[in-house]
């Protein structure tokens, strides 16, 4: 069994960030720290949990004073560094002691944010500063898309996606994103693929409740550079799994007058929870060219109140030959997961060309 990602708070883990404290602040009691921490819910805390508790449990052992304890934390990520750990997400409960301490400091804070970013990400803690004071942070923000540091300029992008998972999420710019535009236009040909991801991933959240905005931006920068092609085409995932037809169109995926499915069989009528559905279908492209298609299928899946719920899996974009026929075959695992619960019952697979569903058929998981 996999490790629980919680466990990432371990005993080595204890050693080197309290040994690394001890060096800046000599008082620094690693003993009361570490038990502390380890109290008597430890067992029972979530990822999460434990990160803020911890961050509470530092401040108990740091000053009073938050512009100290701010030096305290960059002088002990330079300790860090001296020794070869370059931050891991372990450490982001450096971020979160900004964030739960510093919020009524903005000046100090943010100059933190700046410096503890190029350590461990500041994405999460950010956020809040971005809600108290959106106008002041996102100039800052703009700033810092023309950054020297790549992480700096990926937090100009990351910290203000609309809907960033794990994170709370930015109303006001879910509803309207236009100020994310001028930080996202500096980094759309970022020379840092983790900067470009993130301006994908950004633009990607903003097409969940904007997408007519998304889609003219396609437009407006669609075949200037391939960096900027390769960011539209990762931002546009969910419209494009959507079957959105005006952005299948400008990705070059149009009609499928000539492409035809047939002989789609359920080759697993019944499914037991923790096997796989199989299926299998011949594509024709009956054209006398090639044809660039987005293939795809959505799976119905059964929840708790009988109804199906679909969701789309892609299995390739490519051309295929003309006056070609190809065997397809593909299987999807109903082994238990943390993220989703399974409800036996009829379930559905569909076939997708390029945002069109097409057959539909059956099977029971049992």
């Amino acid at each position: 069994m996999a490790e629980l990602l919680k466990n990432i708070y371990n005993n080595n883990f204890f050693e080197e960030f309290s040994n690394a404290l001890k060096s800046v602040v000599p008082h620094f009691n690693k003993e009361s720290f570490i038990n502390q921490i380890l109290d008597k819910n430890w067992n029972e805390k979530e990822l999460k949990q434990r990160m803020r508790h911890i961050t509470i449990v530092l401040k108990q052992h740091l000053y009073n004073d938050f512009n100290k304890n701010v030096n305290v934390l960059t002088e002990t990520i330079n300790h860090l560094k001296r020794n070869g750990i370059n931050g891991g997400l372990e450490y982001i409960i450096i971020p979160d002691f900004i964030e739960v301490y510093g919020l009524d400091d903005y000046p100090t804070s943010i100059k933190a944010i700046e410096e503890i970013t190029q350590f461990i990400t500041c994405e999460f803690a950010i956020r809040p500063f971005i809600i108290k004071y959106e106008n002041e942070l996102l100039k800052q923000m703009l700033q810092w898309s023309k950054h020297n540091k790549s992480a700096v300029r990926r937090l100009a992008s990351e910290g203000c996606r609309p809907r960033l998972p794990w994170a709370m999420a930015l109303p006001s710019l879910k509803e309207n994103p236009k100020p994310i535009f001028p930080i996202l236009e500096n980094l759309k040909n970022d020379n840092t693929k983790t900067v470009r991801l993130s301006v994908a991933n950004n633009l990607n959240d903003i097409s969940k409740d904007n997408p007519q905005i998304i889609i003219d931006l396609v437009k407006k920068w669609l075949g200037k550079t391939s960096e900027t092609d390769w960011v539209l085409k990762h931002a546009s995932r969910t419209l494009l799994k959507q079957g959105n037809l005006e952005i299948m169109q400008l990705f070059g995926f149009s009609s499928i007058e000539n492409l035809k499915i047939e002989s789609f069989k359920i080759l697993t009528p019944s499914v037991k929870i923790g096997e796989y559905v199989e299926f299998s279908f011949n594509l024709l492209n009956t054209a006398s060219c090639t044809s660039k298609l987005r293939l795809e299928y959505g799976l119905y899946y059964q929840k708790a109140n009988g109804s199906l719920s679909r969701k789309v899996f892609k299995i390739s974009e490519k051309e295929y030959p003309k006056n070609s026929k190809t065997l397809i075959k593909k299987k999807q695992s109903f082994k238990i997961i943390t993220t989703r619960k399974f409800h036996v019952g009829e379930h559905q697979v569909s076939i997708i060309l390029n945002g069109v569903e097409l057959d539909k058929r059956s099977f029971t998981l049992i």
